[in-house]
């Protein structure tokens, strides 16, 4: 079995900033539970998202603060904001910005003018994201992949460092435009963020009726984030780890030689090699913040579900047992070793 590193052992230098990373982790997590009650892996996943220079969905009925979340989440970065509501009736250019007919005061000539729209941001908020038609989701995906929005010909690059943190209602409550899976696959992650616990519940319930209101401090800034994100790339990952990511996303694939027999009978399409990657880059990140230089399986094996449930399309017999996502994820890590070699 080859365990060999495949990158060069962590710098002395990057050690330094790893360890400012795990510090500012736990600031951040200071900083955010004045607001948020609990949620402590939703805000996690989050994190490791923007580490990984990646865009994050958030899924959960109304009422569970996930707005609230990514705006406390903002407040904690010293980083621009804004945030979209989106509505049935939000156009493309209400996103990108557009051009506009001006004067010019000194040559009295007319000349078009861009005016940006909310999506030069660094952290933008996509609230109810699934509320809008897809022509509209479509620029908004479009600015996530390509990092530039085109207006009127010209390319208007996204500021840097860049995020998309959207919400969803599930797709069964109506008035709502499910994203198409191939939008869906450039969010790194899906989140799931459930209802708190009975605790966490009183907590809430005394911190929302009560007139004290916290104040956030900023805990990193974009240069800092940025300087992350390197890091996070120059993690160390075993041979063997990286089988173990490529035999998971694999067997996922029905129809192929590597699937497995339960995804032939419950999947219409598995993931692709985007999560394949994913579940590399994400791995790195959830060992960093868990106070480990190198990935091993079992970062992998943490990450597999935000980057596969939005990957995993459920075929009809799937649905009619009531088989989840979160079933043949369950059922994917079973059936791969995490010592196996190929």
């Amino acid at each position: 079995m080859s365990t060999g590193i495949t990158t060069t052992p962590v710098p002395e230098s990057d050690l330094q900033t790893i360890e400012t990373l795990r510090h500012a982790h736990k600031q951040m997590r200071s900083e955010i539970g004045k607001i948020i009650i609990g949620q402590e892996k939703v805000l996690d996943e989050l994190l490791m998202a923007i580490f990984c220079r990646g865009h994050a969905l958030l899924v959960g009925v109304p009422g569970l603060a996930k707005t609230l979340m990514v705006s406390t989440l903002a407040q904690a970065l010293d980083l621009s904001f804004k945030r979209i509501q989106f509505t049935p009736d939000l156009m493309p250019t209400d996103i990108t910005g557009s051009e506009v007919i001006q004067d010019d005061p000194v040559t009295r000539q007319r000349m078009f003018k861009f005016l940006p729209g909310p999506i030069f941001a660094n952290i933008v908020l996509a609230d109810e994201i699934n509320r809008t038609p897809p022509k509209t989701q479509a620029a908004l995906l479009e600015a996530m992949q390509e990092r530039k929005a085109s207006i009127g010909g010209t390319d208007y690059p996204m500021k840097s460092p860049f995020f998309v943190l959207a919400t969803q209602n599930p797709i069964e409550q109506e008035g709502t435009y499910p994203l198409p899976e191939a939008q869906l696959d450039r969010f790194l992650f899906m989140i799931n963020v459930e209802y708190p616990t009975d605790a966490e519940e009183e907590l809430i319930m005394k911190q929302g009726t009560s007139d004290v209101q916290p104040t956030v401090t900023k805990v990193l800034h974009g240069d800092d984030i940025l300087r992350l994100q390197q890091i996070v790339r120059r993690v160390p990952v075993a041979d063997h780890v990286f089988h173990y990511a490529k035999r998971i996303t694999r067997m996922s694939r029905p129809n192929t030689p590597d699937a497995a027999d339960f995804v032939n009978k419950w999947l219409t399409w598995g993931a692709g090699p985007r999560a394949s990657m994913n579940l590399i880059l994400a791995a790195k990140a959830h060992a960093l913040l868990n106070g480990k230089h190198h990935v091993s399986a079992d970062d992998v094996a943490a990450v597999c579900s935000p980057i596969l449930r939005h990957r995993l399309i459920l075929n009809f017999a799937a649905q009619s047992e009531g088989i989840s996502a979160e079933d043949v994820i369950r059922r994917l890590l079973k059936a791969v070793p995490k010592n196996m070699a190929a």
